[in-house]
């Protein structure tokens, strides 16, 4: 305390640090009781022990084991939290200097400031130049970093010396230009008052550019000794007065001792309870609240414990130097109150307490674990319910009852594609399911309502897996049956088209208007229509087969119940359409054989008129051709008188005349023949106008003889135009009709 307070003065007018407070390393040993000191090295070995435990090693000697550095970045670790440089394995020097300065580096980075020398500062060169940094570093104007030009402007020393006794300086009135002010100051305080000889002129300082090393060390060297020796002085004195409350103390240290020992094991009976009740909680936040309680514990009702504990030590320990220094019995307290038990209490204490820390632990990660599986187990469901949410309506559909067979196949591919997505599920239903097997057997608290989303799901699974079979077989027949029916429907569009052709066709040729000139074309016809009769009972059986094929599809899909969707998509032919052509087909065949029978009657007639002209032409006009030629002769040869001549001609016209009614009669058959449209006659080569024309040059040959005294002229100008005439005439000249034009012409010529 007399240290502290020396040094609070010392730091009088705000210019001292925090930092400074702690004495140096290298001067504890004089000013540190060795009891006290001994119960503080044990006291913060506890404390490191405590952190390094959860790292699973600890320390026995600081010195020694933190000596290589190693477990002070170990325990610097387990405080912060944060994983520090990765450290020297090596057993040399510079080995573990590196890791001591990864350890004190680490610390200055938090900010913290330090209060030891670093490892590589060993010497007394550095330890005198750093202890005189430290006292100075709070002092404005003042930056030690040697032992020469540092040292020049004097205010190094006053700092010095105004640190430890700051009575003899006004520091505030020095000014750094003036120093042989500050360094005459200095020398004269220190010879006055700290009994340390003028060792420099302060000329000589400020006159050389660089003052010596050496003396300067000498000089410095020589405070740190005055105030080390005023340091034990001081603490002498204090000891001296100590001793006279010495016996008044130690009475109250053993009041103090036994009322702090009481209420320490009461706090320890009592805890120890606490620490062993291990029971486990279902819930993480019920064990988060445990732990938040352990922390507390730790945090809030240990540390002050701790305190007491080693303040129990540490009393006891001064109690027992005390009385030794005193020449007094040592003290011996109540039964069970010992350091001993209470360090037998403590570490029961802290067994529990470790104990009861591992199990919070174990049980924080066994409930994380089941928090977490069930977490997992709840997003699985979820993602799986949600995946599964409308399927088991999507396979109940009956869509494929109305799809044609481009649309089954279209329904077959998209249920392959839900199969195969089934199939890819399968994993997460057995990672639910093997989830909730593990929450039950970690005893997870709410362990009944997994089980029956888990069963909910797995049953729901099941279905889905025969609702999906299920589907692909009402697929797979009605792909079947459908492709039965697009068979039928395919042969049935072959076969009816060129039916339906055929029976077009024949009506086509049943109604259509036929010409014939001749009985062999006509019975062509017949017999045509003959063998076309033929071939219906072939064309119905066809037409059986093809309206058989129509009724095989009805019969499937009443059978099986297929809807159907439309009509057959290969041809629009339909059987009531077949069986409308078919039964107009059969209408149009009595009405052919009707028509036919009536046009082979006609020709029939006609035929007989072709006979019965070509008999008569085959007569008349070999008839006519002999009297043309006849005729011609008599007209060039001339026999006998003309009265001769006359009569004989007279007899040629009458026997031409009298002739007249079998070519009136064959003109009746020509007319027939005309009426009836026969154009060709193959029983004769003699056409009507040909034997019309022949009878007429013959009645006109034979007027012109009979009138050829007397209408010479006639007969030359006949004979001249006769070449016109008759072209005139085979092309006017067609028919009875036309010949009674005529008529007036062959009266004139008779005439």
């Amino acid at each position: 305390s007399g240290r502290d307070g020396r040094e609070g003065r010392a730091g009088g007018g705000g210019r001292t640090n925090d930092y400074m407070q702690p004495e140096e390393d290298w001067d504890r040993d004089l000013l540190l009781d060795p009891a006290w000191e001994k119960q503080q090295r044990k006291t913060f070995t506890a404390w490191c022990n405590s952190h390094l435990r959860k790292a699973g090693t600890q320390i026995e000697n600081i010195e020694e084991d933190f000596r290589d550095g190693l477990k002070l970045m170990l325990l610097l670790e387990v405080i912060s939290g944060e994983r520090l440089a990765k450290p020297e394995r090596g057993k040399m020097r510079v080995h573990k200097i590196s890791n001591v300065n990864k350890a004190l580096d680490y610390i200055a980075s938090k900010g913290v400031k330090l209060v030891s020398i670093g490892a590589e500062e060993t010497s007394a060169k550095e330890g005198l130049l750093l202890w005189c940094q430290r006292k100075t570093a709070p002092y404005k104007n003042v930056n030690i970093q040697n032992f020469h030009i540092s040292w020049k402007d004097g205010l190094g020393f006053c700092a010095l010396i105004h640190r430890h006794r700051p009575e003899l300086i006004d520091y505030g009135k020095l000014r750094k230009d003036d120093p042989l002010t500050n360094l005459n100051t200095a020398f004269d305080v220190a010879e006055k008052y700290l009994d340390i000889p003028k060792m420099l002129d302060a000329e000589d300082i400020v006159g050389t550019a660089r003052p010596d090393e050496k003396a300067i060390m000498t000089y410095v060297s020589s405070f740190y000794h005055a105030f080390s020796g005023a340091q034990k002085a001081e603490t002498a004195a204090n000891r001296i007065c100590k001793v006279l409350a010495v016996n008044q103390e130690n009475e109250q240290l053993m009041e103090d001792y036994e009322k702090l020992a009481s209420d320490l094991l009461e706090w320890i009976r009592r805890t120890i309870p606490w620490l062993e009740n291990r029971a486990p909680e279902n819930t993480m936040q019920a064990m988060q609240q445990k732990l938040e309680d352990f922390r507390d514990y730790r945090r809030l009702h240990k540390p002050p414990k701790v305190q007491e504990k080693c303040q129990l030590e540490i009393n006891f320990n001064t109690l027992q130097t005390k009385l030794r220094l005193s020449n007094r019995p040592a003290f011996m307290p109540s039964e069970g109150k010992m350091v001993s038990d209470i360090n037998n209490a403590w570490g029961g204490l802290e067994q529990a307490e470790k104990g009861y820390e591992e199990w919070l632990l174990n049980e924080i990660r066994r409930l994380e674990r089941l928090d977490h599986l069930a977490e997992k187990f709840r997003q699985k469901a979820s993602i799986h319910e949600s995946w599964t949410d409308g399927k088991e309506a999507m396979l109940q559909q009956k869509d494929y009852e109305t799809a044609t067979l481009s649309e089954i196949k279209a329904l077959l591919k998209k249920h392959e594609a839900f199969e195969s997505d089934l199939a890819a599920h399968q994993d997460r239903v057995e990672q639910i399911a093997a989830i909730a097997q593990e929450l039950n057997e970690l005893d997870y608290y709410d362990s009944p309502s997994v089980n029956a989303r888990c069963q909910k799901i797995c049953d729901q699974w099941d279905n889905l897996g025969a609702l999906t079979q299920k589907r692909r077989e009402a697929l797979e027949r009605t792909e079947k049956l459908l492709e039965t029916i697009d068979q039928l429907y395919l042969e049935y569009a072959k076969r009816a088209a060129p039916f339906n052709n055929w029976m077009e066709g024949a009506m086509e040729d049943l109604q259509d208007t036929f010409i014939v000139h001749t009985i062999e074309e006509i019975q062509g016809l017949t017999t045509a229509h003959e063998q076309f009769k033929a071939t219906l009972p072939d064309a119905d059986k066809e037409r059986q087969a093809i309206l058989g094929i129509h009724n095989e599809v009805s019969k499937i899909v009443q059978t099986y119940h297929v809807n159907m969707a439309g009509t057959n998509p290969y041809t629009t032919i339909t059987p009531q359409e077949i069986n409308g052509k078919w039964e107009h087909v059969r209408q149009l065949v009595p009405r052919r054989d009707q028509a036919l029978m009536e046009e082979h009657a006609r020709q029939q007639q006609n035929e007989r008129l072709r006979k019965q002209f070509g008999a008569q032409a085959n007569v008349i006009g070999p008839w006519i051709q002999t009297k043309m030629e006849e005729i011609g002769r008599i007209s060039i040869e001339m026999h006998g008188t003309l009265e001769d001549q006359l009569n004989h001609l007279r007899q040629y016209e009458k026997s031409i005349v009298n002739y007249k009614p079998k070519i009136d009669q064959l003109e009746g058959d020509h007319q027939q023949i005309q009426e009836a449209l026969i154009f060709d006659n193959k029983h004769t080569n003699y056409t009507m106008e040909v034997n019309i024309l022949q009878c007429l040059f013959l009645q006109c040959n034979a007027s012109t003889s009979l009138c050829k005294p007397q209408y010479s002229t006639c007969g030359e100008i006949f004979t001249q135009r006769k070449p016109l005439i008759f072209s005139h005439l085979k092309q006017t000249v067609h028919s009875s009709k036309d010949l009674d034009k005529y008529s007036c012409l062959l009266a004139k010529t008779t005439d």
